[in-house]
């Protein structure tokens, strides 16, 4: 007989790096000037962070994190909603804390007491609307498989990893647990590669991990060519197919591409004047993510989804100030 598994607390558990984020504008010679690749997350030492931040113009700070990020905007979307990721026993880690547990998320990792201190991400965007990450990752390094609560992930419908944690060792061993804990309660586990680079340097990894641990996967164009080592679009595409009962796959203006099984449903992007893509991805995952587990269909789940990224392009920084429920209250079944 099936194991009857109880009905889930949470809708969606997201695990990622906790970040402080920084945002500021910035011209072409300012990513030239400090050897930044554009469009792209670079990992940075504390001095090194310190000399950047002194540098950058005027900008927006606030909590964050890519998995933090999606994690907000599906709470603002009705899901219900718990992150782990390791903040320090700071300032910053205080005003994290604060900030995720406002915007109506459980936030049960306990803070690293006597160690590097919170991360934080300086961003920045230039005028094309691109984003240019540059990030000190402090005390998420240290968050482990003992920083895994095995009850909370089985408490959550689908439990979602974020691939920018993969970078600490410690962590890829608390991916691993999760999703065997997730698996054991019968709920499913989704992946965001997060960054074609991050992909590149762990691609055996992910290739490995999204074959056997992984349910759902988001991915950019780039990214998903990056993981099957191809430069064509539909031949990773039919390649995730094959490794992953769903993937949602964006291609920024030519909307995305949702794939389950034998069926392919294509969603066109949402009209938006692009002020600024950081967290567009997150936002693309939440508003999936929270239309699935309300039982949507994946028409509908591409079309939440894609509404939520274009509130978050339009404006700066990765939370939209938009009413998203009322954005999305239309949308057919």
């Amino acid at each position: 007989m099936p194991t009857s598994h109880p009905a889930p607390r949470f809708d969606v558990l997201a695990i990622g790096n906790a970040i402080v984020d920084v945002v500021a504008p910035a011209g072409e010679d300012f990513l030239a000037s400090h050897a930044m690749s554009k469009g792209a997350m670079a990992l940075i030492d504390a001095a090194a962070a310190d000399a950047l931040y002194a540098a950058m113009p005027p900008g927006q700070e606030s909590s964050g994190g890519s998995a933090a990020n999606t994690a907000a905007v599906a709470a603002m979307l009705g899901a219900r909603v718990a992150y782990m990721g390791k903040v320090a026993d700071d300032i910053l880690g205080k005003v994290f804390r604060h900030d995720i547990t406002a915007a109506g998320v459980h936030f049960p990792t306990p803070p690293l007491v006597g160690g590097a201190p919170t991360a934080r991400c300086l961003i920045v965007v230039t005028p094309d609307g691109q984003r240019t990450m540059n990030t000190f990752l402090g005390a998420c390094v240290a968050f482990a498989e003992t920083d895994v609560d095995a009850s909370v992930v089985a408490a959550a419908s689908v439990l979602y990893l974020e691939g920018y944690l993969f970078d600490p060792p410690a962590a890829q061993a608390a991916f691993y647990a999760a999703a065997d804990a997730a698996h054991a309660a019968g709920r499913r586990v989704a992946l965001s590669l997060s960054d074609a680079f991050c992909v590149g340097r762990h691609r055996a990894a992910f290739r490995e991990l999204v074959a056997e641990h992984v349910d759902i996967l988001f991915a950019n164009e780039a990214e998903i060519c990056s993981l099957y080592e191809t430069d064509s679009f539909d031949a990773a595409a039919e390649l995730a197919r094959d490794d992953v009962a769903l993937a949602a796959l964006t291609r920024g203006e030519a909307g995305s591409v949702i794939l389950q099984g034998a069926e392919t449903v294509t969603v066109a992007a949402e009209p938006a004047t692009v002020v600024d893509t950081t967290g567009a991805g997150d936002a693309y995952a939440a508003g999936f993510l929270a239309a699935l587990t309300a039982g949507r269909s994946l028409a509908a789940c591409g079309r939440v989804a894609s509404i939520a990224a274009a509130a978050v392009i339009g404006q700066y920084g990765a939370r939209p100030m938009a009413d998203l429920k009322a954005l999305t209250a239309g949308v057919a079944l």
